[in-house]
This record gives structure tokens, C-alpha cells and sequence, in this order.
């Protein structure tokens, strides 16, 4: 059977008053702890939140939604392709 190759999904971010933050288009959670959390975007980047007290809420490798909880301070985003940066910021 030959492996195919799916594009991308869309990724997506909110953040609800900086106490919740919610994302899609996300692969893998590559380390966390309670003032950082690493992901792997399916884009091919990647994507650090700093806050404190960060917690994890849940993951699903499968649909590539992520969510966490605490005091979320920022989202800095790495490599892959700009279109998400191009969305947020015009």
C-alpha cells in the first residue's frame, strides 16, 4: 500500500483573556512545563507559549487540536511557512 501524503490543516490560534489558549494545526507537543509549552506545527514549524502556570487540557495527535490553561504571557512562532503569521497579522 503506498503512503500518502495529506496537506496541512489550517492552523489557528485563540487566546481567552489570556487564561485559555486553544490551537489547531498542531502535531506534536515536543516539551512542556509550567512556564513553556514547545509544539510542532503540521505547517512544518513550530510554536512556543510562555506563561505561568501552564497547563495542558488536552491533545489529539489525530485532529491536530491542542488547548491549554494558566497565565498565558506570549506565542512566538518558528520556521515553516508564514501563512499563519500573514492571517494574524495581515
Amino acid at each position: 500500500m503506498e503512503e500518502t501524503k495529506s496537506e496541512p490543516r489550517e492552523e489557528s490560534v485563540l487566546i481567552e483573556q489570556r487564561k485559555k489558549i486553544a490551537m489547531t494545526g498542531v502535531s506534536a507537543v515536543d516539551a512542556f512545563a509550567p512556564r513553556r509549552i514547545d509544539l510542532t506545527l503540521e505547517g512544518g514549524g513550530r510554536a512556543q507559549i510562555t506563561g505561568d502556570g501552564l497547563k495542558i487540557v488536552s491533545f489529539s495527535k489525530a485532529s491536530g487540536n491542542f488547548s491549554a490553561v494558566g497565565k498565558i504571557e506570549g506565542v512566538r512562532f518558528f520556521g515553516g511557512h508564514e501563512k499563519l503569521a500573514k492571517r494574524l497579522f495581515g
